[in-house]
């Protein structure tokens, strides 16, 4: 069976790059990891892909002055890949509503917290002051809202007596590394689909749930 074909966007240091890529070494995954995209030129991640003999290229976001033409520019690369999924991996750009649509259940995030709990940024932190109990991350469609598309996948960590935020994110991150993979693989699959706005899986509502420690 034709395996789909993944690009993936990455900011930094790319440690959900590298699970998927290891994912995508076992037998019978369902996607291939064809490129890699870095908006930053020293993103570790670009080593990453070259270590494993993925291409890749950097689309230095500050040689745009205009937003709207890093969108642009972004767009006519992805095309050039011709991937079946998009999926941003640390990747710490607001895309425009029109780049957005233009990959509408093709293009996939993951956010360090249970949404719709704390979206944007310092997640961990917020998370603490909120004296909340479980914290995780989430997989989730890419809408042209922050953080609002439907949700793939969570997994969740419990907040412990002392947690700092650098406490938080490790534990987090761990959970991250098993997540994604899975969620890349049920969404290349066609297992997990976007219908009306709403995740289904296997051919009905709902998600992907793992209980971290």
């Amino acid at each position: 069976m034709r395996r789909a074909r993944v690009l993936v966007l990455i900011s930094g240091g790319g440690s959900n790059l590298q699970t998927l890529i290891d994912a995508a070494r076992q037998p019978n995954c369902a996607y291939e990891i064809v490129h890699v995209i870095a908006n930053r030129p020293d993103a570790f991640g670009l080593k990453r892909a070259e270590h494993a003999g993925i291409a890749s290229a950097c689309l230095d976001h500050k040689a745009f002055q205009v937003r709207a033409d890093f969108d642009t520019a972004l767009a006519a690369l992805i095309d050039q890949i011709t991937p079946d999924l998009i999926v941003l991996a640390g990747f710490m750009r607001i895309m425009g509503a029109e780049f957005v649509a233009r990959y509408e259940g093709r293009m996939i995030n993951i956010h360090p917290s249970l949404l719709p709990n704390f979206p944007g940024l310092h997640t961990h932190a917020r998370a603490l002051e909120a004296g909340v109990t479980l914290h995780g991350c989430t997989v989730h469609w890419v809408t042209a809202g922050v953080d609002e598309g439907a949700i793939i996948g969570q997994a969740c960590v419990p907040v412990l007596p002392g947690d700092s935020p650098d406490d938080l994110a490790a534990r987090v991150l761990v959970q991250e590394h098993r997540l994604y993979p899975v969620c890349v693989e049920a969404v290349a699959s066609g297992r997990a689909r976007l219908v009306n706005g709403r995740t289904y899986l296997d051919g009905k509502p709902g998600g992907i749930a793992l209980m971290g420690i």
